[in-house]
């Protein structure tokens, strides 16, 4: 008896579906074999019924004589030949019994109404299998007689039981070929299948070193791909968040350290007030910088568990990066890195203008972080069409490499983590932009820089708004006259 599991459950389901096939091809197949005989001995019955009527017309005689040579005549191997009334009484018959009969069978009726009657059942004192098969000679002027041939049909049963054991050995016989090949089958199911539950368990167990192993195809083959791609997804993302970790932490250790030192400094007291007042502005920057990197995490959480609010308006694109300039002029400033503006005029966009600034000033804040000293950042706009804007930030910087490129966007991913940061800005940068409605794009080539496309739907400026008055940015002391966009 096979255990309960899909296994069993395979043969069953398989064995069941071959059986009713298998039957209903065998019953068809009887009820065919079955009609085919009984047709032909009724086609032969009817054949010789035809030519007894044809010669009963030919003789015109209405007389024993003449019933008696019909009898002759016309008799048919294992076969009784009967002359009966349109009541049903036996005047005659071939064999020469029981001439005071009446025979009650549906075939003569049948054969009255005009029709050839037929009647297949068991006879009357034999118990014998018969087929009855009777039509009324009728010839105007003369009395009117029905013809009745009843063959027995015993032989054709016994042909038919014997095909019918025949083919129900075949069909033993093929479920059991099935049986076999339904066990191979469940098993080339199962097997995988116990062979991927047992390695998802040590998964659950925390092992995620383990791999599924066999070259499974369809189905089984994606399944077993698809948790080792987990798997190694789980390693990937434990390492990330291991990195991220130790990261953050080296992050809030090194604002905390200074804090904490000059704040002792401060306590001990016996400073001058140039110094006291750079050690204020220290732990400010550095109560600043903490800040930062808790709101960083807290907005990712807020992103990740879809609580990010928004405050929905009209920004006005050109306004907005011009403050992204104006914020970071001094930090670009000190690199010596130009901030460059094209933009063109009356470019409008539905959305959060404090989130899109957060978007951006990431955005920018690396390019100037990752660029040559001496370089270019160029903040861009343009309608690429009637309902979409593209907003571009490139740089000339060091650029990203095609295999980190394509994980740049993963949270807790860094590049360069001397640099410091969460790893989290781009990855929450790409979820603002989604919740707009937008996409965010990037192409870096190592070396050359990287360029950072983001789309967003255009809206309607508000017509009670006036457009605000020219930013002027501060030029860099070492460099030319800044090259400013459409104003």
């Amino acid at each position: 008896m096979i255990k309960k599991g899909m296994r069993r459950q395979i043969v069953l389901h398989y064995i069941l579906v071959v059986f009713l096939a298998l039957l209903l091809v065998e019953v068809i197949f009887l009820l065919v074999i079955r009609t085919y005989y009984y047709d032909s001995i009724y086609t032969r019955i009817t054949t010789q019924i035809s030519q007894a009527e044809y010669f009963y017309r030919l003789s015109s005689k209405d007389s024993p004589f003449a019933l008696q040579e019909l009898l002759r005549s016309f008799d048919l191997n294992n076969t009784e030949l009967q002359v009966l009334t349109l009541d049903g009484d036996m005047i005659t018959s071939s064999t020469g019994f029981q001439p005071d009969r009446t025979i009650t069978t549906s075939d003569v009726p049948e054969a009255v109404g005009g029709g050839i009657g037929r009647w297949v059942g068991r006879q009357t004192g034999t118990n014998e299998s018969v087929m009855a098969v009777s039509k009324v000679l009728q010839i105007p002027g003369h009395d009117s007689y029905v013809l009745r041939y009843v063959t027995s049909v015993e032989r054709v049963n016994s042909d038919l039981f014997n095909v019918t054991l025949l083919s129900a050995g075949i069909v033993v016989a093929v479920l059991a070929v099935v049986t076999a090949f339904s066990f191979g089958l469940a098993n080339s199911i199962v097997k995988p299948l116990n062979n991927i539950t047992a390695v998802s368990a040590q998964l659950a167990k925390g092992k995620f070193n383990i791999r599924i192993k066999g070259d499974y195809r369809y189905e089984i083959g994606e399944l077993a791909s698809t948790l080792n791609y987990m798997a190694q997804e789980i390693v990937r993302s434990n390492q990330i968040k291991d990195d991220f970790i130790s990261s953050i932490s080296h992050e809030l250790r090194t604002p905390l350290t200074s804090i904490k030192g000059w704040s002792e400094t401060l306590i001990s007291g016996g400073y001058d007030p140039e110094e006291t007042k750079l050690g204020m502005s220290i732990i400010s920057k550095e109560s600043d910088r903490l800040i930062g990197l808790v709101e960083e995490i807290l907005d990712f959480s807020k992103l990740q568990q879809n609580e990010m609010k928004l405050s929905i308006g009209t920004v006005g694109v050109q306004e907005l990066l011009k403050e992204i300039i104006l914020n970071l002029w001094a930090k670009a400033e000190k690199r010596s890195i130009r901030l460059e503006l094209e933009a063109e005029d009356g470019i409008y966009v539905r959305g959060d203008a404090n989130r899109l600034k957060q978007v951006f000033l990431n955005l920018t804040d690396n390019a100037v972080k990752f660029s040559h000293e001496g370089s270019s950042v160029l903040l861009s706009a343009r309608r690429v069409n009637e309902e979409e804007a593209e907003i571009v930030v490139q740089d000339s910087g060091i650029g990203i490499s095609q295999e980190h490129l394509n994980r740049v966007k993963d949270r807790f991913f860094q590049v360069d983590s001397l640099n410091g940061g969460t790893g989290l800005g781009l990855a929450i940068s790409q979820q603002l932009v989604e919740l707009h409605g937008g996409t965010m794009e990037m192409d870096s080539e190592l070396g050359k820089g990287t360029r950072v496309t983001v789309h967003l739907q255009l809206t309607e400026p508000l017509p009670a708004v006036e457009a605000p008055d020219r930013v002027s940015l501060p030029e860099p002391a070492d460099h030319h006259e800044r090259k400013e966009g459409q104003q």
